[in-house]
């Protein structure tokens, strides 16, 4: 008799985890989105637009999600702040610094200086993603992977400059993003670093605020001011990304089904990136050229001596705000400048 009990105890019990198992989640479920640069048909604007339809398709038409683009919600650091509150669900965007400036370690200037570079250091197991996750993930940050673009550049109206001396006595200001340690690397290469917020840059390069931008690849400068710049120069000090992100707290609030269609989205959406950016990086610099924007290749000396003197200048600082133990893994995997 409890033989018998106990067979039908543990009969019982398989059918349940079997059922359980097999069970899908049938909640509806509307994510907002966000990317602040770029509208629908930007590149970025086109990911997060995929993140939405690929969530879609793999849930059934379970899980959608609500995009909004360029501003609609407010700026970089404004949308940010919305994520960790949980008013925003998601974002492309890069990782605003204002809670914990260690994470700054993703910007700093001549980190990476090829593409094959970039991708050990940014890919999904990179050396540098081992570094940021843990911090993103304390700031309360579900990271999903870095969304690569390319090289970013200085882009200017009226004048340009190719190494720090002729930077310097141009003494022309230039836009930099808001973010640590972006103005500080602008400055140490000779140009005046005026930090604006994305929404705000083409209006204070046509009214003279600043004479152009800087860290972002050609597309950008190209494709939203190029009625009012007339050169980029491929600098090359900031290795350009985004990261699809989440906030944290809605990520935990999700069942393990859930989270594995949003994780396997957005890595369906950064391996394409991965695959398409530096074709795409070149496309638009082709285009760019061909529509009167003048592209500048400094010389490898030129980029070299740029970067010993911004590492030798922003490396130090950062050591005092990102922590001698992170800046020692950067030193070891990163290659020294000749």
């Amino acid at each position: 008799m409890i033989k018998q009990t106990a067979k039908t105890i543990c009969a019982a019990a398989l059918i349940a985890m079997s059922a359980g198992a097999g069970h899908a989640s049938d909640k509806e479920i509307s994510f907002k989105i966000v990317s602040t640069s770029g509208d629908a048909d930007s590149p970025w604007g086109k990911s997060i637009t995929l993140w939405a339809e690929l969530m879609s398709e793999k849930s059934n038409g379970r899980i959608t999600g609500q995009t909004f683009f360029q501003g609609e919600l407010g700026g970089q650091q404004e949308v940010y702040d919305q994520m960790l509150r949980g008013n925003v669900d998601m974002l492309l965007e890069v990782p605003q610094t204002s809670y914990d400036e260690r994470i700054g370690v993703m910007n700093l200037p001549y980190l990476v200086s090829t593409w094959e570079e970039a991708h050990e250091a940014f890919s999904e197991g990179g050396w540098l993603e081992k570094i940021v996750n843990p911090l993103l993930a304390e700031g309360g940050v579900k990271w999903f992977g870095a969304y690569p673009e390319g090289f970013g550049g200085i882009a200017t109206s009226g004048s340009y400059a190719t190494n720090y001396g002729a930077a310097k006595d141009l003494n022309m200001k230039v836009r930099s993003q808001t973010f640590f340690p972006v103005p500080q690397t602008i400055n140490a290469m000779g140009f005046q670093a005026v930090p604006i917020d994305w929404n705000e840059v083409y209006t204070s390069i046509q009214t003279g605020v600043v004479s152009g931008d800087s860290g972002n690849v050609i597309f950008w400068d190209y494709q939203y001011f190029g009625d009012v710049l007339d050169y980029f120069v491929d600098s090359r000090q900031r290795f350009s990304f985004a990261g699809l992100m989440m906030s944290n707290d809605v990520w935990q609030s999700l069942d393990a089904e859930d989270q594995a269609i949003v994780s396997e989205a957005a890595n369906e959406v950064v391996a394409k990136q991965f695959e398409e950016a530096r074709a795409e990086d070149q496309k638009w610099i082709k285009e760019a050229q061909a529509n009167g924007m003048k592209y500048i290749v400094p010389t490898e000396e030129e980029i070299n001596s740029w970067a010993k003197v911004v590492r030798e200048t922003v490396w130090v600082e950062a050591e005092g705000i990102i922590g001698k133990e992170i800046m020692d893994q950067v030193r070891a995997n990163v290659p020294e400048i000749e």
